[in-house]
């Protein structure tokens, strides 16, 4: 049996700096505020809870005087404005990576051109960045794209964890729609590198394993890749969810993980794959099947 991780799993440098933050800011102050989760791991969000890092729902919230922390995914200018106004003591997490998306999609729009972010509805980087300028569309699948009128003059970015193949697919299609398009390709380095890493691994394993929330977009984005080269793919939130049946007959196993996923969850879940093996625990001679 053979378990390799990925190179890169886990945190980026822009979710490690953004929790690093809140830590030292938790440290430093006693407690930290944040509207919202800092990012999408319920296993980190709790940590920080335990560290004094708490979630709110507004700057109302927030007791006088104490930190507010803008996460990672980026804040619409509608709150740091009024943090501002209200002369908060702001702690900016946010992704440098993300900023500069930001500051690309300001010039575009500068330029005079209609903007669209091909990104996933709702997410929370995806609001902050179609917010930086009026109007914006967000296009998230070929469907969506196909079904857009044709404009004239077009600014285009994208989430920062989107798969290539999806943009490349959209950017198709907008281009038979529009006369005049300026793509700015902007999905940052760290996710161009896994989703690489993943495709290679997932060619020559018997077996993936992705560790990542299920609310985490580029965790989900990870497990898809995998899945449409190896369906033995799968995705877990921690070493709880690994299943012994799906080992059985596996000799090689490749582990990746989302980019909010700490290392100590990549530690915990190789060693209870390493127990499994140990314990052989899909043996049809045990009466229950549990994890080590």
């Amino acid at each position: 049996m053979i378990i390799t991780i990925a190179k890169d799993a886990g945190y980026c440098f822009g979710v490690r700096d953004a929790v690093n933050i809140a830590y030292d800011s938790s440290e430093k102050n006693g407690d930290v505020y944040m509207l919202g989760s800092i990012v999408h791991n319920e296993k980190v969000v709790n940590d920080l809870k335990n560290a004094g890092a708490k979630i709110v729902k507004s700057l109302n919230d927030v007791p006088q005087k104490s930190p507010i922390l803008f996460r990672a995914h980026g804040t619409i200018p509608k709150l740091w404005d009024e943090a501002i106004e209200k002369k908060m003591n702001i702690i900016d997490a946010t992704c440098p990576l993300v900023y500069e998306i930001h500051q690309e999609v300001k010039k575009l729009a500068e330029d005079g051109r209609k903007i669209i972010v091909v990104g996933d509805h709702g997410h929370d980087e995806v609001v902050a960045i179609a917010n930086q300028v009026e109007n914006a569309i967000v296009i998230s699948s070929t469907e969506e794209a196909l079904q857009l009128k044709k404009v004239k003059r077009v600014g285009v970015v994208s989430q920062s964890t989107q798969a290539i193949e999806n943009v490349q697919a959209i950017i198709n299609i907008l281009m038979t729609k529009v006369f005049d398009l300026h793509f700015v390709n902007t999905i940052c380095f760290p996710t161009k590198r896994n989703h690489e890493q993943i495709k290679d691994m997932a060619k020559i394993n018997d077996i993936m394993i992705i560790i990542g929330s299920f609310t985490s977009a580029n965790s989900n984005r990870l497990t898809q890749l995998s899945l449409a080269i190896n369906p033995q793919s799968f995705q877990v939130a921690d070493s709880k969810d690994l299943n012994p049946k799906w080992f059985k007959n596996k000799d090689s196993i490749g582990i990746s993980a989302g980019a909010s996923t700490p290392d100590y969850l990549i530690k915990e879940v190789k060693e209870n794959i390493e127990n499994i093996y140990k314990e052989k625990l899909w043996n049809k001679d045990r009466t229950k099947l549990k994890l080590a």
